[in-house]
């Protein structure tokens, strides 16, 4: 588990958000930030030192992640163990999992006025399934009803970097993690090298279409993070998802001027 860095001030409040914030078009009062990149960039990381530090401030958050709902779970483990899945079948399950998290857990909360941390969004789906063949165009249509989130930070990384780490950090590259099921290569660590080398190429093609904010995941994980912070405080209005008692002491400030 990552732990915050000594120089980062782990209580520290939130910079303030602008006084005139731009107003909203979501038909809910909620607020959605996500992370995207390759394996291996340093985006969960990141992600989850923006969680604490919102947390200890007592803010209105809701953190979820890719491929993590109860609902398919046993299936998607079926099929990979039997080695089951198809380009098809192994997005459809995303997809349900993504249906199941957004209709039970992100669409209620934006709704009910939280902060929603999503760690990968729909542009995983839109990268990393079109990198095993599946239609870009099928893609946006299958997760089209998914809200369009406030901030995506794209965390890039160089392939070799980002592919070194993962390597480092795993015993053994899992068969659908590695691309083997494409049959790029009979080595898992080429195979997924290349399978990762599609992915990114699909992410960066993403970066002006989808609106991403561009992250350099080779900074030090300290400045990174500051960066990220700074970002969504002027992005977000997060005084809307602070603590009553710290909304009704700005708004005394506000009526003393």
């Amino acid at each position: 588990m990552a732990t915050l860095p000594s120089d980062i001030p782990a209580f520290a409040e939130p910079a303030p958000a602008p006084e005139e914030a731009p107003e909203s078009k979501r038909e809910y009062p909620g607020a959605l930030v996500v992370v995207e990149g390759i394996d291996g960039s340093g985006k969960s990381t990141q992600l989850y030192l923006l969680k604490r530090w919102l947390e200890i401030g007592g803010y209105r958050i809701h953190f979820t992640e890719w491929n993590s709902s109860p609902l398919v779970k046993s299936a998607t483990r079926r099929g990979k163990q039997r080695r089951l899945l198809t380009p098809t079948t192994f997005s459809l399950l995303h997809a349900a999992d993504f249906a199941d998290r957004c209709e039970r857990q992100i669409l209620p909360l934006l709704h009910g006025g939280y902060l929603v941390l999503a760690d990968r969004y729909i542009y995983t789906a839109f990268a990393r399934d079109a990198a095993r063949g599946c239609s870009p165009h099928w893609l946006r249509n299958l997760y089209s009803f998914a809200p369009i989130p406030d901030i995506t930070f794209y965390f890039r990384a160089p392939l070799d970097v980002a592919v070194t780490r993962i390597v480092a950090g795993r015993p053994k590259l899992k068969y659908y993690e590695a691309g083997m099921d494409l049959g790029i290569s009979l080595d898992r660590a080429e195979s997924f090298r290349i399978f990762q080398e599609r992915i990114l190429g699909n992410y960066d093609q993403m970066v002006d279409t989808d609106n991403f904010v561009l992250m350099d995941g080779t900074v030090r994980v300290d400045k990174l993070q500051k960066q990220m912070r700074q970002i969504v405080a002027q992005r977000v209005n997060l005084a809307q998802f602070a603590p009553k008692s710290k909304k009704k002491k700005k708004e005394k400030q506000k009526a003393a001027l």
